[in-house]
């Protein structure tokens, strides 16, 4: 069986980073149920390129999950989401810090319906100190947490990355949070507990040797672009028909590379005899370089390094990622088909697991889909269901 296939969460968040949180641990088994509010739902259901009358944004990020709609601004409505939590083992949240509270669902009350849940929740930066009631999305959390401000061209603006790596990385280290505190409940010496990530918080995490540097010598890292800071040579150098990605980290992969490029006498220049040498030399270093794979193509760079064991890769486009043979032997593109909205295609289960494999068992869920199943899985009569749903609740 799947890892998480006894676990029951309930999911309170939208948009992005907490729906990937959440079908990270829907991959592994657990039955995730969605709430949405009736009539809206999810606002991401309706971004992104709209196939067959479904996003396929929502449609990769909500995989795996049960829909159920409620207005939980509605007395009924908290009476519902009460009676879900009596029966979870977490609760999601991505509301800013205390939207939970002043809703009549703060530690006390949500301790006294479940004494042993799990509170995942996933913020802008955190829920204490001065920026606690910030709004936050990913553009500005990679401006904040200095992750701009060291990408990008040497010359250039800060740059953001392309894909929302704010949203994903607080998505990731809330699931893997929430996963560490299900094994801590379940070794009997811990209950529930409040598992926090933010937007802000993840990404300064991955300012890896850019932050040690800083606090090592307090100088600002500098914008390198696809040169690295502190190996050289290493980044993207210009074939015949397109660049090609190199990266001879180690003296080892060095003499490889220079072997093949017939530059072994550049060991015997003072200026490119070690990598402090050829760092301050970078813009000659590159030079030199990028003469010599000029003379062939992409592929026969690919084939040529990679035959000398010289880390390498060609700089691929979505067209050609998906078609990748290693991706696909991978199963990383999958096809879920969406009943009255056909097949559709998306990202694979990165954590491969031997024993207990993640498993795509649900397409994304129509708004509402479940929520007479789940009412009546909480005891529910039909009559109390019909009512609910004639009042507006659900």
């Amino acid at each position: 069986m799947p890892a998480l296939d006894d676990i029951k969460i309930v999911d309170l968040t939208r948009v992005v980073a907490g729906p990937f949180c959440a079908a990270l641990l829907a991959d592994m088994g657990a039955d995730v149920i969605k709430v949405e509010h009736p009539g809206k739902g999810d606002q991401v259901r309706g971004q992104g390129v709209i196939l067959n009358g479904i996003s396929t944004y929502f449609a990769q990020y909500n995989r795996n999950k049960r829909s159920i709609t409620i207005d939980l601004y509605t007395d009924d409505g908290k009476a519902i989401l009460s009676d879900l939590i009596r029966g979870a083992d977490v609760l999601l949240e991505n509301y800013r810090p205390g939207v939970l509270d002043k809703m009549g669902f703060d530690d006390a009350r949500l301790d006294a319906l479940n004494p042993n849940l799990i509170v995942g929740s996933i913020n802008g930066y955190g829920s204490t100190g001065p920026y606690k009631d910030r709004p936050s999305f990913d553009f500005i959390a990679q401006a904040m947490s200095g992750f701009m401000s060291v990408s990008g061209a040497a010359d250039g603006p800060p740059m953001r990355a392309g894909p929302p790596l704010a949203d994903l990385v607080a998505g990731l280290y809330t699931a893997f949070g929430v996963a560490c505190a299900l094994v801590n409940r379940g070794s009997g010496d811990g209950g529930g507990q409040h598992v926090e990530s933010s937007l802000m918080g993840g990404l300064v995490s991955m300012l890896a040797y850019m932050s040690a540097d800083y606090f090592a010598t307090g100088s600002e890292p500098r914008r390198t672009g696809n040169d690295h800071p502190v190996l050289c040579p290493y980044g993207l150098f210009r074939a015949k028909d397109g660049d090609v990605a190199i990266a001879p980290a180690g003296e080892v992969f060095l003499q490889r590379f220079f072997e093949v490029l017939d530059l072994t006498h550049l060991y015997d220049d003072p200026d490119f005899a070690d990598n402090d040498a050829r760092v301050r030399n970078l813009v000659r270093m590159n030079a030199i370089i990028d003469k010599k794979i000029g003379q062939n193509s992409v592929d026969y760079w690919i084939d040529t390094l990679n035959a000398a064991g010289v880390p390498c890769g060609r700089v691929q486009d979505m067209d050609t990622l998906f078609r990748d043979p290693q991706l696909l032997s991978q199963d990383m593109v999958l096809t879920v088909d969406h009943p009255g909205h056909g097949p559709i295609r998306m990202t694979g289960f990165p954590v491969k697991m031997s024993e207990t494999p993640c498993e795509l068992r649900l397409p994304a869920p129509e708004l509402g889909a479940d929520t007479e199943t789940v009412l009546r899985e909480l005891g529910y009569g039909a009559e109390k269901i019909a009512a609910l749903r004639d009042n507006g609740v659900t």
